[in-house]
């Protein structure tokens, strides 16, 4: 059963931005954490941003300014707004979500997520 399917990936140019969308089903959805996280090839998956049920964020150092997590009730939808983008960003993102808490909140650690999307692929050109 797919419960978290993510579009909105696509191509840029440095400097350029996305938006990308992540439509859960109701039970995923209303976990304590969502989050989104990317892959570069030959890379480690890594945290990018993270969102409780009440709405508090957390981001990457890397993404801080740039990016923006955000959430619709209405839809059960993640969104991530990316501006700015960076060839460095170049990836494939995923969101996911999970239960865990890291010091009582939601924080983009990998290993604190549990349900996870196929990806959504963003190439950023310099």
């Amino acid at each position: 059963q797919v419960q978290l399917v993510e579009s909105g990936g696509g191509s840029v140019q440095a400097g350029g931005s996305l938006r990308l969308s992540c439509v859960a089903s109701i039970k995923t959805y209303n976990r304590r954490c969502m989050g989104w996280f990317r892959q570069a090839p030959g890379e480690a998956r890594e945290g990018v941003a993270a969102i409780a049920n009440d709405g508090t964020a957390r981001y990457a150092d890397s993404v801080k300014g740039r990016f923006t997590i955000s959430k619709d009730n209405a839809k059960t939808t993640l969104y991530l707004q990316m501006d700015t983008l960076k060839p460095e960003d170049n990836a494939m993102y995923y969101c996911a979500s999970g239960n865990l808490l890291y010091g009582g909140r939601c924080h983009p650690i990998v290993g604190y997520f549990d349900s996870w999307g196929q990806g959504t692929q963003v190439a950023v050109s310099s």
